[in-house]
């Protein structure tokens, strides 16, 4: 962590200036970095998500141990009982592909999924990477927001969450797009995620049922319910090369 006494000068101002405010950016020496100070929660939210102080440790913990791991993640520079300081990681893939051309997605995609696999054949798992919760720099990837590490299931269960989640968030934010996907997560299992792919595989087959049901709102139902559909359908038929919906 960081110990120059200008940094800490620097961040307890910033802490200052923005009290009460989850995620704020600011620059030193010309690095950004971000500030997430304990999430101020009120009325029932307070009773409908966890300790917002409890949270915030937790992933700090999280953090700490996955870099000393040698894991993807932004370096942690600071800490306190109510705030931490991270090394910005670049753009996250939400936001790329809303500003950058189609053209550059297929390596994007395909870096991500490849991160993820060195994450998994580390006997890791990161618990919710969606794609707004990776970042992408130069070919870079670092894991963000690790809040929802879960600590307790088996990393095995991890793991098929997390493919489960990251396959969901693919069809999310750019829709049916099933050879780019089927690309990215290609690029998943020759990274050393076949074992988890087939895992996946094998915990949907009793949720199969589900693909006739979800197939009428596959095109109009909502962002979180049309991508359903999509990753019942790509482990159905991702191994046959199929291009039929």
């Amino acid at each position: 962590m960081a110990d120059n006494d200008d940094f800490q000068k620097l961040v307890a101002q910033v802490i200052d200036e923005h009290r009460g405010e989850r995620v704020v950016a600011f620059e030193y020496l010309g690095k950004r970095y971000w500030l997430k100070q304990v999430e101020k929660l009120s009325g029932t939210m307070r009773l409908l998500k966890q300790n917002s102080t409890d949270a915030l440790h937790k992933e700090i913990k999280v953090l700490t141990q996955l870099a000393k791991q040698g894991a993807p993640v932004p370096a942690l520079v600071g800490a306190g009982k109510d705030y931490m300081v991270v090394e910005d990681a670049g753009a996250t893939i939400k936001d790329l592909l809303l500003h950058c051309p189609e053209a550059h997605w297929p390596q994007i995609l395909k870096d991500a999924a490849i991160a993820l696999a060195t994450l998994h054949t580390m006997q890791l798992a990161h618990g919710r990477p969606a794609l707004r919760d990776i970042s992408w720099c130069q070919g870079e990837v670092k894991f963000i927001d690790l809040e929802a590490h879960q600590q307790g299931k088996s990393i095995v269960s991890q793991q098929v969450r997390d493919l489960l989640v990251f396959i969901h968030s693919l069809y999310r934010y750019i829709g049916p797009r099933n050879t780019l996907i089927t690309q990215a997560i290609n690029a998943y299992r020759a990274a050393g995620g076949e074992f988890v792919w087939q895992k996946a595989k094998q915990f949907l087959v009793s949720w199969q049922w589900l693909f006739y049901f979800a197939r009428p709102f596959k095109d109009m139902g909502g962002r979180d319910i049309k991508p359903v559909y999509w990753v019942l359908w790509h482990f159905r038929y991702a191994d046959n090369n199929a291009v039929i919906a």
